[in-house]
């Protein structure tokens, strides 16, 4: 079988630092920080009180009242950035089955949170009739469907933290693999609430201030929400529609620690880049840019360090993490990251890691600290792991001929 190259036509993205995805390109090439204290939720009863929050975002700018009834702020964001991501002219003349949805499965905590505390503490026996299918972790799949008409494949991959990346992936192979011709491809979260927010403080993982990976001082990972969803096409069917091919993706690895629930492993996260590069028909050597999973805890960044030793060698390529820009943006992180990576491919510029002020000798690698950098890159890296070991790697190379 023939395998298809897969185009990146499209890009949508609502985060901390702005409300689409050139803005957001754009904050995070000034290394602009979303981390503040948090405005949206009530924290009296919260021992961490800063995160990545989307603020400024009006719901009713962007939806009917009658169609709000449906949305967890989850699907919002992730409708939000579909539309933006949507081109025009995409689905001209292409078979609605041919075209599909897959974003990384998110529940919606909000109407979760909001649901049981009328019940328990408020007394209410009745809930909103939409109460559960604003909660589905397939919900903003089936919206973000709904709204394009796409008829093909739609379903919403679980594994945590890397949910988006395995979206994107997984996408990326029905693609390539001529079971679609085109998808829209990401993740969306918006977990920052009261319950989800004492469930991270319980792990104790959250830093108090702000996220700083890789630097010595770092004292965890702070919460972040937002969404990025992708146009991802057979990349003929893009050319000969004249679409702006922002990347071409050429691989993507998966795969699973089998170790620990919540404690990473070197060797699984290793083996998913490895998979990456040879789904690609790369050497390492290619690798030009590595954006992190980088979660600013003492455990995270010295085992994802230790990985990328195992598979660049003495002499890695640089590598950033923009959470500490955007916090970890949970099940939509990896596609945010993906963002962030394709946004260096096409500009030239890799993202900083911010925050950072003292170098660790167990993360000895070129995190671009505080300042973004120019750099000729071609070929990136995006890394997500997540939560019971499960590893999801995507390679990308600039757009070109």
């Amino acid at each position: 079988m023939t395998l298809r190259r897969v185009a990146v036509t499209g890009l949508g993205g609502i985060a901390a630092t702005g409300h689409d995805a050139v803005a957001l390109a754009s904050a995070l090439a000034a290394g602009l920080c979303g981390i503040r204290p948090i405005a949206n939720i009530p924290t009296d009863r919260l021992s961490i009180r800063t995160a990545a929050e989307v603020t400024g975002f009006d719901p009713a700018v962007h939806f009917e009242p009658r169609r709000l009834a449906q949305l967890d702020r989850t699907a919002q964001f992730a409708l939000v950035a579909a539309r933006q991501a949507m081109q025009g002219d995409a689905l001209a003349g292409l078979a609605p089955t041919r075209a599909g949805v897959v974003l990384g499965a998110a529940i919606g905590q909000g109407t979760y949170e909001t649901a049981y505390h009328d019940f328990y503490a408020e007394g209410l026996n009745r809930f909103p009739p939409l109460t559960l299918p604003r909660c589905m972790p397939s919900g903003a799949a089936s919206l973000v469907s709904m709204e394009f008409g796409l008829r093909g494949p739609c379903f919403a991959p679980a594994s945590a933290c890397a949910s988006s990346t395995h979206a994107i992936g997984l996408t990326f192979h029905m693609i390539r693999g001529g079971l679609l011709d085109l998808a829209l491809a990401g993740g969306s979260d918006a977990s920052i609430t009261p319950g989800c927010v004492k469930g991270w403080e319980a792990l104790r993982v959250l830093s108090p201030d702000l996220c700083r990976p890789f630097s010595r001082d770092r004292t965890g990972l702070v919460l972040g929400e937002g969404a990025a969803v992708f146009l991802l096409e057979e990349y003929q069917h893009a050319h000969a529609r004249g679409a702006t091919i922002h990347a071409e993706i050429l691989g993507f690895g998966m795969g699973a620690d089998a170790a620990d629930l919540t404690a990473p492993s070197a060797e699984g996260a290793a083996e998913a880049m490895q998979a990456a590069l040879a789904d690609a028909g790369l050497p390492a050597a290619t690798i030009d840019y590595i954006n992190a999973h980088g979660t600013g805890t003492r455990l995270n960044d010295r085992t994802e360090t230790a990985a990328i030793r195992r598979v660049f060698g003495p002499h890695p390529p640089p590598v950033s993490s923009v959470k500490s820009m955007l916090g970890h943006c949970l099940c939509a992180g990896g596609a945010l990251e993906f963002l962030a990576t394709v946004a260096a491919l096409r500009r030239g510029l890799l993202p900083p890691t911010i925050n950072f002020r003292e170098p660790d000798p167990e993360c000895d690698l070129d995190c671009v600290p505080n300042v973004a950098r120019a750099a000729a890159i071609e070929v990136a890296m995006s890394n997500s792991f997540a939560f019971g070991g499960l590893n999801a790697v995507l390679v990308a190379r600039r757009a070109g001929p």
